[in-house]
């Protein structure tokens, strides 16, 4: 495809996590970068939180890697291990079936914008680590959802 117009990619906003765990991320958004390129592999999202916004509740996959890359701004990063403050060319990553919760969270008073990439696999599946949820394959295809832990309706 090569050079990708930023500007045309498809974006999206908001959270798919039921109330009211969707609460601190319903503000998020996003460009939809591996999309726009037809990438089948892995996805790469160009994500904005503005002040305030987390980018997701502290989660974790059985079967994708996920790499983060912060080009504007600071967040905390809030992993097991505790916080700590990211800023433009830092960059966490996450391997795939290790249980350690991750988000980022914009405690500043400026939008911060960051690169998160990962994989595509329809077979993942992970859980929150502070809340009683999980969610099931079948996500990036459209379908999945998300059960207490133990399987029971939310």
């Amino acid at each position: 495809m090569g050079k990708i117009d930023i500007d045309t990619a498809p974006v999206g906003e908001g959270s798919r996590y039921p109330a009211p765990h969707d609460g601190p991320c319903k503000a998020r958004r996003w460009k939809k970068l591996g999309d726009t390129a037809g990438l089948t592999q892995f996805g790469v999202n160009l994500v904005t939180l503005d002040p305030g916004v987390w980018s997701s509740q502290r989660h974790w996959h059985e079967h994708e890697d996920e790499f983060v890359y912060v080009l504007d701004g600071e967040l905390v990063l809030v992993t097991d291990a505790g916080e700590e403050i990211m800023r433009a060319g830092d960059c966490a990553a996450f391997k795939a079936g290790v249980r350690d919760g991750h988000c980022l969270q914009n405690r500043s008073d400026k939008t911060a914008r960051f690169l998160v990439v990962g994989g595509r696999d329809d077979r993942d599946w992970g859980e929150y680590s502070d809340i009683d949820m999980k969610f099931h394959p079948g996500r990036n295809s459209g379908g999945g959802g998300y059960t207490k832990k133990n399987g029971e309706p939310l």
